[in-house]
């Protein structure tokens, strides 16, 4: 069953509360709780140069996956909307992040984002190419990599949650 494309601007809020087990896995209990209610439950693991288990993906694949995954998406979604046919697609997402040793720890930098598409579809180069660019601006997570965000991160203590930035 298709649902109407809202008239208006409306916020798309998705939660997640995560809880450590194991040695390095999360729990993850992500919801949509707008515009719409959805829930899915995820999990993430490192493998043993972290100390995990390796009994999930590590969080950068699930990032990698779910910028592919949300490019696909739209490509299809607004190919029905454009009458763009497509016959066949598939998707060559490639993300470099600089990773710097710091002692014992380390500090890491994004590099770069590289979304390869191949669309096998009949209709003219120019459509082809309009869908992209639609296609690129409704990708939700194409447009938060695309500008600066500001990230706040809260520590709870007895007293409330202080600012750990």
């Amino acid at each position: 069953m298709a649902i109407e494309q809202p008239k208006e601007p409306l916020e798309v809020i998705f939660t997640c509360s995560g809880q450590a087990v194991g040695k390095m896995r999360n729990d993850l209990d992500v919801r949509m709780t707008q515009p719409m209610e959805e829930r899915f439950e995820l999990a993430t693991d490192e493998g043993p140069f972290h100390g995990g288990d390796a009994s999930a993906p590590p969080p950068l694949a699930l990032f990698v996956g779910g910028l592919t995954g949300c490019i696909m998406t739209q490509l299809r979604a607004f190919a029905r909307r454009m009458d763009v046919q497509i016959d066949d697609l598939s998707v060559d997402t490639k993300v470099v992040w600089q990773w710097t040793p710091k002692g014992r720890i380390y500090e890491t930098a994004p590099k770069g984002f590289e979304i390869d598409v191949m669309l096998a579809s009949p209709n003219p180069l120019e459509e082809q190419l309009a869908l992209i660019a639609v296609a690129k601006k409704g990708c939700f997570i194409e447009q938060t990599l695309g500008q600066s965000n500001t990230i706040r991160h809260r520590l709870k203590t007895p007293e409330g949650f202080i600012s750990a930035d």
